[in-house]
């Protein structure tokens, strides 16, 4: 895929549960490279954007484009995750019960034949150098052999964000990553989201206003299951539809 352009685009995307509609004719596109962060109050489809993006809810309406003309309607949650789109979700997926380093070698050999399959199979030394940069990307590189279910909040959250990168998505997708943070974790989360958008697309789903004015380049503001703004943080908070929406009700932004 060319580095150019929209790596993921949508259009007229309609999601209908019984006739509420969580996501409403919705047009949204991010570029390569970039780092997009989507706000709403709660039901606005935020996460729905992601589940049809990563192929767990189906529209009834519109077009999901990845990449140049790799259309997503109707491929399967594997399928998609082998085209190069990477989810990490609200709560941390790890293996409590094993190391970082064995949870980050798992994730890179997922396709292996199961956990007990992986972990006795060696690793190559290709293998070894992409771990280890995975565990320097990620801020862990002091506790390779620290049990996963011994990390801190924080530090479950950027193991399991190494887990999906290492599976080389051109896309990533990360829902909430601060709940329950520290303020340093969440500074640190940050630069780790910041660092990971120079060589992936990142679309982050937040509610922590300072969050997102730290990470933000471009902010995308749902309700109703449709883009009511898109701009700068600046933007977004001038805009009186979304401060009467969103940021009068939540009261953030001051």
């Amino acid at each position: 895929m060319s580095d150019k352009g929209s790596i993921i685009y949508l259009e007229g995307v309609i999601v209908d549960y019984d006739g509420f509609k969580a996501l409403n004719n919705l047009n949204f596109i991010v570029n390569y490279h970039e780092l997009r962060v989507v706000i709403g109050p709660n039901g606005a489809g935020k996460t729905t954007l992601l589940d049809v993006i990563c192929g767990k809810t189906k529209p009834v309406h519109g077009r999901v484009i990845f990449g140049k003309d790799v259309d997503l309607i109707g491929k399967r949650e594997d399928e998609i995750t082998k085209l190069g789109i990477g989810r990490k979700f609200q709560a941390p997926s790890i293996y409590s019960n094993l190391t970082v380093w064995e949870n980050l070698d798992l994730s890179l050999k997922r396709d292996s034949k199961g956990v007990f399959v992986t972990l006795l199979s060696k690793s190559t030394p290709a293998e070894r150098e992409r771990i280890e940069a995975t565990l320097e990307t990620i801020g862990l590189q002091e506790h390779p052999h620290r049990r996963a279910g011994s990390l801190s909040h924080g530090q479950k959250q950027w193991l399991e964000i190494g887990m999906v990168i290492l599976q080389d998505p051109a896309l990533l997708l990360v829902d909430e990553p601060v709940a329950g943070m520290t303020d340093k974790e969440t500074e640190q989360t940050g630069v780790l989201l910041q660092t990971l958008a120079e060589k992936h697309a990142v679309i982050v789903i937040e509610h922590d206003m300072e969050f997102v004015r730290q990470i933000a380049r471009t902010v995308t503001v749902l309700h109703e299951g449709t883009v009511i703004c898109e701009g700068t943080v600046d933007v977004i908070q001038a805009n009186e539809r979304v401060r009467e929406i969103y940021l009068g009700r939540q009261k953030v932004g001051h």
